[in-house]
C-alpha cells in the first residue's frame, strides 16, 4: 500500500523543469560570501543596493515559503503575511528593547501612551537568543492551532484561503490599536543596534544581506532535497488526489500540519531579517494586498517549482521598485498585464516557457496535419 502514494507523483508529475534549486542556492551562498567580502571595503557595493539585494531575498524567501504549501501541497494561503509580521514584529520588539536599554529614551509608542515601562510581554526580548527562538517557535504554534482547527475540519479550496485572508485581516485590526504595545498605526521604529553592532554601519548591512541570501538558499537546497524525498511525495500525492491518499490509509491531516507549520516558520524568518534592513515595521506587512501580492510572485514565476517562485518574487519586486519611483501610475498596469500573460499562455508561470512554446509547436503542427 505504501508504494502507491508515489505512483500518483509519477502520474501526475510537474510540468515545469525540476533541478535548478541547488545550482541557484550555490549561486546566492556565493553571492552572500562575496557581499560580506566586498562590504568590508569602500570600493565595494553600496549600501543601498545591499539593502536592496538583502529585500528582494526575503521576499524569496517569502515566495519560497508559500510555493511549498500552495505549488505542492495544493494549500492556497491568501494570508502569510501573518506569519511574515509575526516575525517582523518580535525582532521589531528585540530592537526597541535593545535600544531603550542602551539609550532611556522610550520609543513612540511608550510616549504616545504614557508609559514609563515596556509592556509585560517584552520581558527578555533584549537577549537576541530568545527572541530567535520565539521567531521558530511562535509562528509554528499559531500555524499549528489554525491548521489543526482547519485542516481536521476539512476546510479547502476557496475556503481555506478565504479564511487565511480572514485572520490576516483581523491581526492587521488588532494591530493597529495603540494599546497593544506594537506602535499602532506608526509601527516601530528607531531601532539602533542589533547584536551589539550598529544598524548603519556598512559592515552591518553586508551581514544582514548575506544572512538574507544564505536564508534564501538554504531554504532552496534544503525544500528541493524535501520535495524530493518520500514526505514531498506524499504532499503531492495531497495536493493531487487526497481523497484516494486517505482511502489508502494515510492519515493526511499530520502530512498538512506539518508542511503548514515549516511554511509559517520560513514565512517568519523571512520577516525578521526583512525589518532590521528597512528599519520599521508596521501593521502595513499585515494588509491583505501584500498576502495577495506573494500569491502573484508564486503564480508568475512557476508553482511548485521553488526556483520559480523565488526568481518571481525578485524579478516582480525589482519592478516594482523600479517603476514605482519613475512611473508610480504604469506599476498596476504592468503587474495587471503580467498576471493575464501567464494565466492566458503561461499557466505554469515563467519557468515553464519553455514547455509553452513546445506546446504551441505541438498545436501548430497538428493543424497544418489536419490541414
Amino acid at each position: 500500500m505504501n508504494a502507491l502514494a508515489p505512483t500518483i507523483v509519477r502520474r501526475r508529475g510537474f510540468a515545469v523543469p525540476q533541478g535548478l534549486a541547488g545550482p541557484v542556492a550555490a549561486v546566492l551562498a556565493a553571492a552572500a560570501v562575496a557581499v560580506v567580502v566586498a562590504g568590508r571595503t569602500d570600493a565595494g557595493p553600496s549600501v543601498y543596493l545591499m539593502n536592496l539585494v538583502g529585500q528582494a531575498a526575503v521576499y524569496g524567501l517569502l515566495a519560497v515559503a508559500l510555493d511549498l504549501i500552495w505549488g505542492y501541497a495544493g494549500i492556497l494561503s491568501l494570508g502569510h503575511g501573518l506569519y511574515f509580521a509575526i516575525g517582523g514584529y518580535l525582532i521589531a520588539m528585540h530592537l526597541v528593547t535593545v535600544a531603550f536599554h542602551t539609550s532611556g529614551t522610550p520609543p513612540d509608542f511608550m510616549l504616545f501612551m504614557g508609559w514609563t515601562e515596556l509592556p509585560v510581554y517584552y520581558a527578555g526580548m533584549d537577549m537576541l537568543g530568545y527572541s530567535a527562538a520565539l521567531i521558530l517557535l511562535l509562528p509554528a504554534l499559531v500555524a499549528f492551532l489554525f491548521g489543526l482547527v482547519s485542516f481536521r475540519s476539512r476546510v479547502t479550496g476557496v475556503y481555506f484561503a478565504i479564511i487565511t485572508q480572514a485572520l490576516v485581516y483581523v491581526a492587521m485590526l488588532l494591530f493597529f490599536r495603540n494599546d497593544t504595545g506594537f506602535g499602532g498605526n506608526n509601527g516601530m521604529t528607531g531601532f539602533t543596534h542589533i547584536a551589539g553592532q550598529p544598524l548603519s554601519e556598512r559592515g552591518t548591512v553586508a551581514v544582514l544581506c548575506a544572512l538574507s541570501l544564505l536564508a534564501a538558499a538554504a531554504a532552496l537546497f534544503g525544500l528541493d532535497r524535501l520535495v524530493r524525498s518520500r514526505f514531498g511525495h506524499m504532499l503531492v500525492a495531497v495536493r493531487d488526489d487526497e481523497a484516494r491518499l486517505r482511502f489508502l490509509g494515510y492519515d493526511t491531516l499530520w502530512i498538512k500540519l506539518a508542511v503548514w507549520c515549516l511554511s509559517a516558520v520560513l514565512a517568519a524568518v523571512a520577516g525578521a531579517l526583512y525589518v532590521p534592513q528597512v528599519g520599521i515595521v508596521n501593521p502595513r506587512v499585515l494588509s491583505p494586498e501584500l498576502s495577495l501580492e506573494i500569491a502573484v510572485w508564486v503564480a508568475i514565476g512557476g508553482r511548485g517549482t521553488l526556483v520559480g517562485a523565488f526568481l518571481g518574487a525578485v524579478v516582480i519586486t525589482t519592478l516594482k521598485f523600479l517603476l514605482t519611483a519613475w512611473i508610480p501610475v504604469l506599476w498596476p498596469f504592468v503587474l495587471s498585464a503580467l498576471v493575464l500573460v501567464v494565466v492566458i499562455t503561461l499557466p505554469n508561470g515563467f519557468l515553464d516557457a519553455g514547455g509553452a512554446l513546445a506546446r504551441l509547436r505541438r498545436r501548430a503542427a497538428g493543424g497544418e496535419g489536419r490541414a
